[in-house]
Parts: structure tokens; sequence; C-alpha cells
């Protein structure tokens, strides 16, 4: 099948001003002699510029390799996915079938015998099936049990079976721990449970977007042509692909006509290759042989036999997914946070329980064991926040259901947070960016520049395409009819047709097809009677055509590339007339040639030629009598295609960068393709060396470093580049990698990540998977993606839409911001429970609040009100999208990294060769227990930082010095408020617990500071009220607490703060929950509440509410100033207007 030309721009030579940035000569900095020789071109010449050279010492140079070592380490590099172990593409033909033990003809390859049924059974047996291994998966329970063997749900089990032995060993005083250990037992299953059901239907909804049917492939077996499913097919099976078939394994052809492949999920390459068989075979690479397919990829046009050498898992892109699980996936950001704060807590509830078991065993229960360890256990109750876990996995659900009707599905549910954290996301081009469908976008002909799509950066002169323009009819018949594109579908209109064939030609076709009537018609009117394929020899395709004109009946088309399209011609079309080529009309060519390649669009030249005489036939040989014709033919004009961005990248991209996160393309394409396609959508928007040095006339060696904000690196570079030189890459702010290799797009993720960055990576290849699974968050296709690039991301895009990553970055940062307050809302209660229980055993005093109570809180209104979080807006329009990362990566961090990388490199002993000898297990443990004592601890642990994480020193401060002493105080005034209206006062309730007889129904009576005695039931109902407008003063105070934890740039009132009536719910089902508990005689059993409660008593705790809100709104007046600070900067030049649509996309005029 014809194709046209790939008209890329040509490969640069070293010198060439669009090829990537040239190292040697970085700042006046002087290199060492282990620079490599392809860095060095041009360092030989110094710039004479303004500024002061100096020398990279031998200091700068270290700091700079310490964030790397870890991956310049010998081993860490990444083997090259063209390493396999294929080799019968290098056997001749003859070679091939008998070390296959098949049969075929190549000559005549639909009469091959192949394989007979019983040979092919044979082998079944003995290789297994032509499918790829599915990844190791846990079982259900497995992973059950790792949601449960998380820290918190550990402790509250163990702490939940102590429970139920000292109920057996003292069943009367234990009484009450038969419902406390079974609440604590079951919040630890539950939490975990919530976990688990999130993750498996998270997993099941991307199964099934995998569980595709099954493919079936042409096979000659005993000699006849049949259908078999791809997963039966053996090693030495004649296969016959045609153009739309997935190639069903790895195939050394033996017969092809027109065969193109698209191996772009395989090696990046964006342009389908031309494969043919070669009977002597190829002695190259696996990936440059011609006479190879690969499993999977795409046949674009064409159709060829080939036979089976590798199935399975043994084929090139089994051989890549199997080094995808070499790669180990990052742990979350959030989910690193999150375990850090829960050991935190976890260590100090352990060392303060025990702590206070021995002041209770000594002094308030003087050696009852039972009695102290219960009261041990209600103060870890009271540290550990038994319900942020399931709050935890809640809130990401909810978001993670938001994201997953914005087309977004979420795999990990960590993940929903990392991508609001993203520092970096790199993304690929092709099919991500752009919409992976050739374009037209400019014409020209008789001298006159048209265009066929909406652009905003066209010139003046240039004319809005209408077929009634001179040439313009001719160009859209050449479009046309020589084309050798099919259709899926011939019984629908045109629009609703699937286009098949290559890339070029479709996009021709499509253009053509808006502008012709009847597209089948004009077939048929114009039917070919002679065509010449496209092939890469050529670079043309010819077609002659039943058109009748005033001199004959015949019409030659040629087109292709534009030099050897106008190498054939003698003329030129100007309004309809051949007019003689002259020097004036090659300038013309010339400047509309650079003006289309400039832009890094495809250009193909088209040409027609009336042919004299009657219909006649033609041959290939130009010299017969009847030869085609080959020259004389008259230029109609050029015509460019581009695959043109998606609509919504630029502003999706325009609003990642004004959200700080820096967006970086990786691709395959030619460099000066990617930095046009990067310049419209605003991810290039400054200066590279090459185009400053355009418009100053100054040479490229002469330009440093500080003048330019964008670079563009060629593949080539990237595996010869020094720490240094990654950091000056990684310093710009616009970055374009182009004609990268899978391996390269791993090595730049690492890279990044080597300097504090949280990276994303888009990817729908097999090629991209390991980049996937390395990046902090992995993005897949689910629409062009192959399904190993599914299982190694995090997350898929369901309708390919590279826009959903900006609202999966908002939801992001939202889930983190309500995450936050969630967490700094359920904490901060610990100091009004925690508190008390010091009183109780310092001062003594009655205990003010039970350990079932503090569960009651912690699982009961607090849970439902954590979870209202989740519903939160922003507080402001801007604040979220305008804000950056809340770990930003500045000079300022990445020196300090740096900095710790080296002190941990020269802590290491190296061998001979240089690889660190990794110390002993006890060396590595005392070195752990050291670390608190060394100098370097303390000045990392008090270092300035912009750093935000989850549970910062703001937070801490917030939930227990500030809201929570404002909470103790409300309650504790209320608790004494109560004691002192039932006749005790302060020194009587220290006094009676001293004595440890009272507050029980048989104790006996108390004559308090007014001489009154108080008996025992009313000493049982006085502290039965206490405990529970204690508990009550709680949950007030909290309701209070709700509104306050959201002021961080605005006051905690407003239409915004108040906006969530989830919130409301909350408080009310908390409302009903404290009063049913309170007030409902049977409950007291268990809760010990008291009915005499009069709801006056209320009124303290809200006092204190108002004060909370008062002293949040002074924290919003401090802390303004510095979350100003973190705003992201106006970016100039970034345009926001909406991606234009082509015309091929609108309807018919």
């Amino acid at each position: 099948m014809a194709s046209s030309p790939p008209a890329d721009p040509p490969v640069p030579s070293p010198g060439d001003p669009h090829r990537a940035i040239n190292f040697g000569v970085d700042h006046g900095i002087y290199l060492d002699d282990k620079t490599s020789p392809g860095l060095q071109q041009g360092s030989s010449t110094r710039p004479k510029g303004h500024e002061m050279r100096r020398e990279l010492t031998k200091e700068d140079r270290e700091l700079a390799e310490a964030g790397y070592s870890h991956l310049d380490a010998p081993g860490a590099k990444v083997e090259s996915k063209d390493k396999s172990d294929i080799t019968e593409h290098m056997l001749d033909l003859d070679a091939l079938s008998s070390v296959l033990d098949t049969a075929f003809d190549a000559k005549s390859p639909n009469q091959s015998h192949g394989l007979t049924s019983a040979q092919a059974k044979e082998r079944l047996e003995r290789y297994g099936r032509n499918v790829l291994t599915p990844p190791k998966k846990k079982s259900a329970i497995m992973k059950y049990l790792e949601c449960l063997r998380s820290l918190f749900n550990v402790l509250l089990i163990l702490a939940g079976i102590l429970e139920y032995i000292l109920l057996g060993i003292s069943f009367e005083t234990s009484k009450q721990n038969e419902y406390l250990g079974a609440i604590l037992i079951a919040v630890a299953l539950l939490n975990a449970f919530i976990e688990w059901y999130q993750v498996q239907k998270s997993e099941a909804i991307l199964a099934s977007f995998l569980a595709m049917i099954p493919p079936s492939c042409h096979v000659m077996r005993d000699g006849t042509l049949t259908s078999i499913p791809a997963a039966d097919l053996v090693s030495g099976d004649v296969v016959l692909i045609r153009m739309g078939n997935k190639t069903p394994a790895d195939l050394v052809l033996v017969s092809a006509t027109d065969l193109k492949v698209d191996n772009s999920s395989l090696t990046g390459e964006s342009e389908p290759q031309e494969r043919r068989p070669l009977p002597n075979g190829a002695r190259v690479r696996v990936v440059e042989a011609e006479n190879l397919v690969f499993n999977s990829t795409l046949v674009v046009s064409g159709e060829a036999y080939g036979v089976v050498v590798r199935t399975g898992d043994h084929t090139l892109i089994g051989q890549i997914a199997a080094l995808t699980g070499g790669e180990t996936g990052n742990k979350s950001p959030l989910g690193t946070e999150i375990s850090q704060f829960v050991v935190m807590i976890s260590i100090i509830a352990i060392i303060v329980a025990i702590i206070f078991f021995a002041v209770g065993i000594t002094s308030v229960y003087k050696g009852n064991a039972a009695l102290t360890v219960t009261f041990a256990v209600s103060i870890l109750v009271a540290f550990v926040p038994e319900g942020l876990p399931s709050t935890v996995t809640l809130l990401l659900s909810i978001a993670a259901k938001r994201m997953a009707a914005q087309n977004v599905l979420v795999k990990d549910l960590q993940g929903v947070e990392t991508l609001g954290a993203l520092t970096l996301l790199a993304t690929d081009k092709t099919g991500t960016l752009t919409r992976n469908q050739m374009t037209v976008t400019n014409l020209w002909s008789g001298g006159r520049m048209y265009s066929a799509f909406q652009s905003n950066n066209d010139e003046d002169e240039t004319q809005p395409f209408t077929l009634e323009s001179p040439g313009m009819r001719e160009m859209v018949h050449i479009a046309a009819l020589n084309s050798r594109i099919k259709f899926d579908k011939t019984d629908v209109p045109f629009e609703r047709r699937e286009i098949l064939g290559d890339a070029t030609e479709t996009g021709l076709t499509r253009f053509a097809g808006k502008y012709i009537e009847d597209y089948d018609k004009l077939h048929v009117q114009h039917a070919q009677v002679f065509t010449i394929p496209f092939n890469s020899t050529n670079k043309w395709a010819l077609v002659i055509v039943k058109k009748e004109h005033a001199d004959g009946a015949l019409t030659s088309y040629i087109k292709g590339a534009p030099e050897r399209v106008l190498a054939k011609c003698s003329t030129y079309l100007v309004d309809g007339k051949p007019v003689p080529i002259t020097d004036d009309f090659k300038k013309d060519y010339d400047n509309a040639y650079s003006y289309m390649a400039s832009r890094g669009h495809r250009v193909i030249a088209c040409a027609q030629l009336l042919l004299e005489g009657e219909v006649r036939e033609f041959s290939k040989n130009v010299e017969d009598k009847n030869g085609y014709p080959s020259e004389g033919y008259t230029f109609v004009g050029l015509v460019s295609l581009e695959d043109p961005p998606k609509h919504g990248v630029r502003e999706a991209i325009g609003t990642l960068r004004l959200a700080g996160i820096q967006v970086m393309m990786v691709t395959g394409d030619h460099p000066k393709t990617a930095e046009a396609i990067a310049r419209k959508i605003n991810l290039v928007l400054g200066d590279t060396k090459e185009s400053l040095s355009a418009k100053t006339g100054r040479p490229v060696e002469e330009i440093y470093e500080d003048e330019i904000s964008a670079v563009v690196v060629h593949g080539d570079e990237i595996d010869g580049l020094h720490g240094w030189q990654w950091d000056q890459i990684f310093s710009k702010s616009e970055i374009v990698f182009a004609r990268t290799s899978p391996k390269h797009k791993l090595e730049i993720v690492k890279r990044a990540q080597a300097l504090g960055h949280i990276v994303g990576v888009t990817g729908d290849g097999v090629n991209d998977s390991p980049a996937l699974k390395k990046a902090d968050l992995g993005i897949a296709m689910n629409i062009s993606g192959s399904d190993v690039s599914k299982e190694a991301a995090n997350m898929v895009l369901l309708d390919d839409n590279f826009a959903s990553t900006v609202k999966g970055v908002q939801e992001g940062r939202l889930i983190f911001t309500n995450l936050k307050r969630s967490i700094q809302y359920t904490i901060t209660h610990s100091t009004a429970e925690v508190i008390p229980q010091l009183l109780f055993v310092v001062v003594p005093i009655p205990l003010p609040i039970s350990a079932i109570l503090i569960l009651v809180i912690d699982l009961g209104f607090e849970l439902f009100l954590a979870l209202s979080f989740a519903w939160d807006v922003p507080e402001a329009k801007d604040a979220l999208m305008r804000l950056q990362p809340r770990k930003p990566v500045t000079d300022r961090s990445i020196h300090s990294l740096k900095k710790r990388a080296l002190q941990r490199t020269k802590t290491l002993r190296h061998d001979s060769e240089g690889r660190p000898i990794m110390p002993s297990i006890f060396r590595r443990a005392w070195s752990k227990l050291s670390i608190p004592f060394t100098r370097h601890y303390w000045e990392e642990a008090f270092e300035k930082t912009d750093e935000e994480t989850l549970v910062d020193g703001r937070l801490l401060s917030y939930a227990y010095l500030e809201a929570g002493v404002i909470e103790f105080l409300a309650s504790i005034v209320s608790y004494f408020v109560v004691f002192l209206a039932k006749g005790f006062s302060p020194t009587d309730l220290r006094k009676a617990q001293h004595a440890n007889v009272y507050f029980m129904k048989n104790s006996p009576d108390f004559v308090n500071y007014k001489g009154r005695a108080i008996n025992g039931p009313d000493q049982v109902d006085a502290l039965a009220q206490a405990q529970s407008i204690f508990y009550l003063s709680i949950f007030i105070v909290q309701c209070f607490n709700v509104f306050a934890v959201k002021a961080r740039l605005k006051f905690p009132f407003g239409k915004r703060v108040v906006s969530n009536p989830y919130n409301f719910l909350g408080i009310l089902f908390g409302a009903c929950l404290g009063v049913f508990i309170i007030y409902t005689p049977p409950l007291h059993v268990v809760f010990g509440g008291s009915f005499h409660l009069l709801p006056l008593y209320w009124l303290i705790p809200f006092a204190f509410g108002i004060l909370l809100l008062a002293w949040a709104s002074l924290r919003v007046v401090v802390l303004r100033r510095s979350v100003e600070d973190a705003r992201v900067k106006e970016i100039s030049g970034l345009m926001m207007f909406p991606t234009k649509r082509t015309m091929s996309m609108r309807s018919r005029r």
C-alpha cells in the first residue's frame, strides 16, 4: 500500500542549531579529562563573554555527583531493552525452515504447508500457550492481612486481647473490659476491611478493562489457511497478517507486500516502519531488523506471511514486560507521611501508657494490676486516633470516586493525593499531548499560502482555505485519488468511517473527504489505470486515473517528498494554467517549504500531468514504449500536516505551570518537531540557546545558561551526562527531551527523583512500563495504552484525555487539604482526653472521662465529622491551583539533599572497584540507634524548609497546644461546675479520690466543704453527670473546631466555610449520638451517662467554642503572609485561550 514520505526535518549535524544543547561551554566551566568526547565538541573555543568564568572545583563536583551516586554506581545502570535472545532473523530462509522444522514457500506463501496439526499440538504442550504470564498477585486473604498489620491496628488488637486476658483473671473488677476489648478488636478489623475493600474494588474495575475477547489469527496448518486463537500459536507456524491486524507473535517475514508496522509501543518510534523479507537474513540488532515483526505491533498497511519464532514470554514484548518487574514502585508521599505519623503517635502512646501504668500501680491502684492495665489501655486509646485509618481510606475513596466520574481511574488510593503533590510531570507527545491524527494545516499553490487549520500564529497574508481558490481543487483530488487507504465500512457516510492506512494518507483522505461531495463516486468516475506505491527509495507515490481533459482521457498524479517531486516538474500551476519554473518560483517554493517545516510540520508535494491520448496500459519500466511518465509534470503545490495538540492541552499545561508543576516532554520525535509542538501548548515559552542565537546573531557558544529558560536535549547526549549537567538541565523551567529511548525515559525519572522531585509519568506503550512503575505516579492511557502499561501504572485515564490530569491535580490538592483538616480536627481532642488521665493519677481527681467514652468519641461522632471534610470546597477560587506544590524543589532543597547524600556517601566504605560495601546488620542497627545523638541529625531536624507535610509543626501546635488546650479547658471547667452544683468542690474531689473508697453505690457518705453528707448513689450520679458533660463539652467544642480548622487563607466565617452540608449532618449525627448515650438509662451500664444532666451546662463549652473561632481568626492574620509567599508568580507569555479544533472536526461548509 502506498504511503506518503516522512518529511520530518533532516537529522542535523553536530553544528546544527536545532540539535540538542552543547554542554561543553556552560557558564565557562572547565571540564576535566573525564568528560566524554561527545560532550567536548566546541569546548576548545571558549567564550569571551562578560561573565566571570569559574572552574568547577573538586567540592562542587563531589556535591553535584552526590545526589546521583546511587544511580551511577556499578550495576545501577539499566540494561537496554533491545538486548534480546532473538537470533532467528539472522538466518537465511532455508536455515530458518530447518531450525524451526517447518515448511513454507517464500515465492508462493499461500501454498505453504506449515506445521501439521500433530506438530502444533506437541509444541503447544511442550512450550505452552502464546500468552504473557500475568504478574504475580496476592490472594485476597493476604491483601487483607497486609491491611490488618498496620501499626495502629496491631496496637488495637493487642490492647483488646489484653483486656480479655484481664477479664479472665479478674472478672468482677474487669467487667467493663468485655465491651472495651471487643470494640478495640472490631475497630482494627473494620479499619483493615475498609482499606481492603476499596483496593479490591479499584482492581476489579481495572480487570474489567483488561478482560478482552481473545484475538484470533490466520495460520497455515496442514497446507490450509485457517483461523485459530492467537494463544494457540507455536514456533514454526506460518502466519498471515494484514492491514489492521495486531501481530500475534514475533515473526520472521518470508513474503510481504507494502508492509508497514507501528512499533511505537515497543521502541517509541512515532513513524510506521517498513518491513520486508530478507532471504539471506539481517545481521543487525533485533529492533533494527527489517525482516522481523513483533508481537502486539499493529500492521498499518500491506500484508505479509511470516514464520513464528517466539511466543508468549519469549517474545520481545514479553522480555520487556519482565523487565518491569525489576523496577520497584515508590511508596507514595502520603503513605510515607502517614506511616511516619502513625509510628510517632504509637511510640508516644506506648511510652506514656507505660509511664502511667508505673505511676498508677504505685499510687492510685496500689498494686491492682488489672485496673492499672485497663487505665494504661485508656491512655493508649486516648492517644491513638482509632478512626484515622478508616477516615483516611474513606476520604481517599470518596475522592477516587469523584475522579472516576472525571474518567480517571485510581488503582492505588494514595495515588489520588500523589497527583496533587507532583512537582514534575514527564509526558510523551504522540497520543497524549497530540491527537495521534495527522491533520492538514497549510496548503501552498501558485505563490499563495492557505490555512486549513484555525491557528493564531499564521502570517497575515495567509488566506483561509476554500475549494474555489486556485489550485485547491486539484490538490484535493490528488489527496483523494492518489491514495491506497481502506475503510472499515463502505455502507455508512464518509464521516462515520474508520480510515485504515498510513497516518499521513489518513490525514490527507480525511481532509479531502470533507470537500468532496461523494467520495466513493469520485473513485468510480476516476478509476485507477496504473499505480506505483510509495517506497523508501523513490519517496513518492504515483497513480494514473481515468480523468478526461482537452488533450486526452488520462491524468497522472504524483505526491511525495518535495525535492523528489519538484525534480520531475518543468512547470507549475498558476490560476489553473501551467507556467515554466523560474528561479523566482524556486525562491518562493523554498520560503514556503521552510515556513511549513520550521513549524515542525510534515510537508508533501503534489504534481500532475495531463496525458495525451486514450486509455492504455503502462509498464513500470520507464525505458519501455509503454513506460509510465516520469518527468514533465506540473507542480501543483505543497501541503503540510501535523499531529495537532489535543483540545484543552494548552490550557491544561498552562494551569499546571501556574500551579508550580514543571511539565516536561519526553518523546521519540525529532527535536525540531518536539519544540514546535511544545511552543504551541505552553510547554516552552522562553528561549533556548539556539533560538536566542537566531534572535541576537550571537554564536550558540557565546550564550550563557542564565540567559535562557528552555532547553531541548537530544537522546544521544543522555548516556554521557555528568551530575552537574543533569543539575543544569533540571534548573531550567522548560525542558524537552527528544529522540529518547525507553531506557532514557527511566533514567530521566530516576535523575529527577534524585533531586527531590515527586515525578509523574504518562505513557501508553509497553516500553513506558518501567518508567511508569518507577515514577511516584504512573499514569497510563486506557484506549491507546497497552495492558502492561496499565498494570504498571497507579492511575489510568479512561478517555486518554491529558486535560483530566488538571482535574486530578486539583482533586489531589483538595484531598490533601481536607485530609490535613480532618487529621487536625481528629487529634485536637487528644489533649482533652489525655490531660484528665494525668490529673486522675497526679492530683488525683475522679476520672473525668472513661476509656469507653473515649472510644465513643473516636469512633462515634468524630468519625462521621472527620469524613464530612471529604466534601469541603477550597477556601477561595485560587486556593489550590495558584500555590506551589507542597514539597517544592528549590535550589535550597536540592543543596540540602545533596549535602545529606554526600555525607552518606562519605560514611560508606568502598571496594577496589569503587562499589560501596554494605555494613553488617549490627553496624546498621547501631547506626540507626546512634543517629539521634549526632550533630547532623539535629541540623536536619531543625533545618528550615519550604515543605508542607501532612502532619507538621503548625498542625501539631494547633491540635495539642492551642485548640486542644481550649477544648480541655472547656471540658474541665464544665466538669468542675457540674461537680460543684452537686456539692463537690475541687478540694473535695481531691480528698474523695485520694481516699479511693467513694463514687461507688456502696460507698460511705462523703462530707463536703459545706458539711453536707452525700450518699453513695448521689456520688455515682454526680460522677456520671460530670463525665457526661466532659464528653459533651468535647463534642460541642469540636463542632466549632470543624470550621476553625478550615481557616488558613480566610476567617472561619463566610459562604465557603459553611457551604459543606455534610459538616452539619455530621454535627446532627454527633448530637443525636451524644444525647442518646447520655440520656438513655439502659446504656448507662456500658457508658456511665446520666439523664439528670441539665442542658443549661452546655452553654459553657459553647462559650469556649466561640473563643476557639476567635483564636483561629487571629492565626489567619498571623500566618497570612507565609501563605501569600507560596503563591506562584504570573508566567509571562502564557497562552490560556483554547486549543483550536481542526477543520476536519468541523461541519462541512
